[in-house]
């Protein structure tokens, strides 16, 4: 089995105990029965007002972001499964910046527990810029299941790149 590469911060023996799960397809059938369906936001726009949602009954004074979109060109291999920045704009003698919030397109058809946790993610951002300790409280002030959710997509995610999550989707 190749390397756990979302899991490789984990202790080896958690990673263990994942493979030997994932082998026995134990894995497939837990995070099917957990997260059994797939969430509604589709377009861009249902993304930017879902976003706004959570954005304004958890940081009503966080500036909002500018955009918020699915991108087909972020890549879960290279570790961004959204980003979250700024855009620099010249208006005259004044430069302008937006944020703007990018969610992997891989999002659009996953359990909506996991688009939340993404979310929430991108919009600490707007807060505090390092994962720090303050960075995963506000998460959790926003998502109280945050870390298991994290930790659930990363097993989703290991899944995904075995090819052993599209069999989850029957039966």
């Amino acid at each position: 089995m190749p390397p756990l590469k979302y899991l490789a911060g984990y202790p080896e023996d958690l990673q263990r105990e994942i493979r030997e799960a994932i082998r026995q397809g134990h894995l497939a059938i837990m995070l099917r029965k957990k997260y059994p369906g797939t969430h509604e936001v589709r377009s861009g726009e249902a993304l930017y007002e879902y976003t706004l949602a959570l954005k304004s009954r958890f940081l009503r004074s966080a500036e909002s972001p500018a955009k918020v979109a699915f991108d087909n060109r972020l890549h879960v291999t290279a570790n961004a499964l959204g980003l979250n920045g700024q855009i620099l704009r010249v208006q005259g003698n004044r430069v302008k910046a937006k944020r703007e919030i990018r969610i992997a397109s891989l999002f659009k058809e996953v359990p909506p527990e996991f688009l939340r946790m993404i979310v929430v993610h991108e919009l600490a951002h707007l807060r505090e810029r390092e994962h720090d300790r303050a960075f995963y409280q506000l998460c959790c002030h926003m998502e109280p299941d945050y870390l298991q959710l994290e930790f659930d997509l990363r097993l989703y995610l290991t899944l995904r790149d075995l090819d052993d999550w599209p069999g989850l989707q029957e039966g």
